[in-house]
């Protein structure tokens, strides 16, 4: 095992005791043995920071737990950077607290990486899971969506141009494995975005600059319910304001970077644009149904009786 390359896992959570047990056994249980793991704690005011705190006292050692300073809530950003901080290994992965992992995941990774040594990261395909809850009506419901593009090696910035043009699907944080020296060399991820879009922007400085290897197989469980982020902002509405947020720091970050590509440019832009239509009909269809509701307050009770019998 010595002679095997250090994976560093890195598992934030926030108020995670629902699920974090299955997300640490499911690293427990990997066939690849040669890992460090950081349970990274955003503040969390459920079971979950004991939870995270027995499993280091039981793996010491090779577990640790981590928290901000004073158990502040710093965000997904900052949680994935305090956990870089820590880690040593040659590879960095990383697992949210509401996923799994199935149990080759790290084996067939590393052993792709050391295939291809060009690439400074390698992701596949997550089967998104609703069968976790057990309920009939969630057993068909599991699919794994295909990546979008041809497997194989992709140079940059192809990657990041596809994934703009929604040609290429980008991987779940939960899926890809990523070599330390990249991940630091890019400066980690953007502490500005606290939770939406804050993997899309780690990997947008990935896909910039680096040859990434592309599989379809699938390694990784992305569980779906009604408290992810995802599902929280999609309730919420938050989605298209939060990538106007995103695409606007994009165009800011490819300028620095001086990128030219007349192709990524004009995906950039019309990805951008595609938002603004959509967050316009979105206040649109806000706007319409406030209106109905006052208008509706506003009539007479006989009318509204009249209206309701029609």
């Amino acid at each position: 095992m010595d002679d095997q390359p250090l994976v560093s896992v890195i598992v934030i959570f926030l108020n995670g005791a629902r699920f974090i047990e299955e997300a640490v056994i499911s690293v427990l249980e990997q066939t690849y043995a040669c890992w460090e793991l950081f349970l990274v704690d955003d503040g969390s005011t459920d079971d979950s920071t004991e939870i995270a705190q027995r499993y280091a006292q039981q793996h010491s050692g090779r577990i640790w737990y981590l928290q901000h300073h004073n158990h502040q809530n710093r965000g997904m950003s900052a949680s994935r950077n305090l956990g870089l901080n820590h880690a040593r290994g040659d590879f960095i992965a990383f697992l949210d607290a509401d996923d799994v992992w199935l149990p080759e995941k790290l084996e067939r990774q590393v052993a792709i990486m050391a295939a291809q040594p060009k690439a400074a990261m390698v992701y596949g395909s997550s089967q998104h899971w609703y069968s976790w809850t057990g309920d009939a009506v969630d057993l068909p419901r599991d699919y794994i969506p295909a990546v979008g593009i041809e497997a194989g090696l992709i140079a940059p910035p192809a990657l990041l141009t596809l994934s703009l043009k929604s040609t290429a699907r980008t991987p779940c944080p939960s899926n890809f494995l990523v070599r330390r020296e990249t991940a630091k060399q890019v400066g980690g991820f953007e502490e500005q975005f606290r939770s939406l879009f804050e993997d899309q922007a780690f990997l947008a400085k990935v896909f910039l600059q680096s040859h990434v290897f592309v599989t379809r197989e699938c390694w990784d469980r992305y569980r779906r319910h009604a408290d992810s982020c995802v599902s929280t902002a999609a309730r919420e509405g938050t989605k298209y304001s939060a990538g106007l947020k995103y695409f606007s720091w994009l165009k800011d970050y490819l300028l620095s970077q001086r990128v030219e590509d007349p192709e990524l440019w004009t995906a950039l832009r019309k990805k951008r644009s595609r938002y603004r239509y959509n967050r316009a009909q979105q206040h649109l269809r806000r706007f319409s149904g406030v209106m109905r509701r006052l208008v509706k307050k506003s009539l007479p009770a006989s009318v509204q009786r009249s209206r309701q019998s029609d």
